[in-house]
């Protein structure tokens, strides 16, 4: 009985912090993040004030939950399915993993937030930066270090690669969508678009026998 209510109140208080950042996202691309308080947010959540400072004691807390649960929101791209092996396979995953991602309505939103109030807030721009994007990137980053130790790719620089993967698809995925509202190409154009992006790397990245460069 004790272990079913604890389940029970554990959805339930998951159920009121995806309400709360549900809310507070709304609020703080219709307001900007400085027009938001904390208890707007609870009231559009519906929860109590007392909920929601028990969970996000500042509007800064707050913005760095919603940063961390959108980036995760997505496959461990350092997931076993992606372990060195078959580059094309792990980079395919990868890439449509990503462009899943980053091409949800709400990260965009994320971003939009974040441009806006750069400006006045800076430290929204490093939330992004330090707790969404830099560990997804460091993530793709180790698995293409992972390839180059195997030997199943020659990746001599796995930064500047990693930058050229992710932005060849965000380049298409994303940041269309910041200028252009009714940007949203079909999941067949996508997937070309990560096609693309993989048929580059493995002709910049893939180890060849043929080619002495890659032996």
């Amino acid at each position: 009985m004790t272990a079913g209510l604890s389940a029970h109140h554990q959805r339930l208080a998951q159920r009121k912090r995806e309400a709360i950042t549900t809310a507070a996202t709304r609020l703080f691309l219709e307001r900007g993040y400085d027009g938001t308080s904390l208890a707007k947010i609870a009231q559009e959540a519906v929860v109590s004030k007392s909920t929601l400072f028990k969970q996000f004691p500042t509007k800064a807390a707050l913005f760095e939950a919603i940063v961390t649960e959108y980036w995760k929101g997505g496959p461990d791209p350092a997931a076993p399915a992606t372990q060195p092996g078959d580059l094309r396979a792990g980079l395919s995953a990868i890439g449509r993993q990503y462009a899943d991602l980053i091409g949800r309505p709400a990260m965009a939103a994320l971003f939009r937030i974040v441009i806006a109030e750069l400006p006045r807030f800076p430290e929204l721009g490093r939330a992004q930066f330090e707790l969404g994007k830099l560990p997804y990137f460091i993530s793709v980053q180790h698995y293409l270090e992972a390839q180059h130790a195997a030997g199943t790719a020659v990746v001599p620089d796995a930064e500047s690669a990693t930058n050229q993967f992710l932005g060849m698809i965000a380049n298409y995925v994303l940041w269309p969508r910041m200028l252009l509202a009714d940007w949203s190409p079909a999941p067949a154009d996508v997937g070309h678009a990560v096609d693309e992006a993989v048929t580059t790397m493995l002709a910049r990245y893939g180890r060849s026998t043929a080619d002495p460069q890659h032996s």
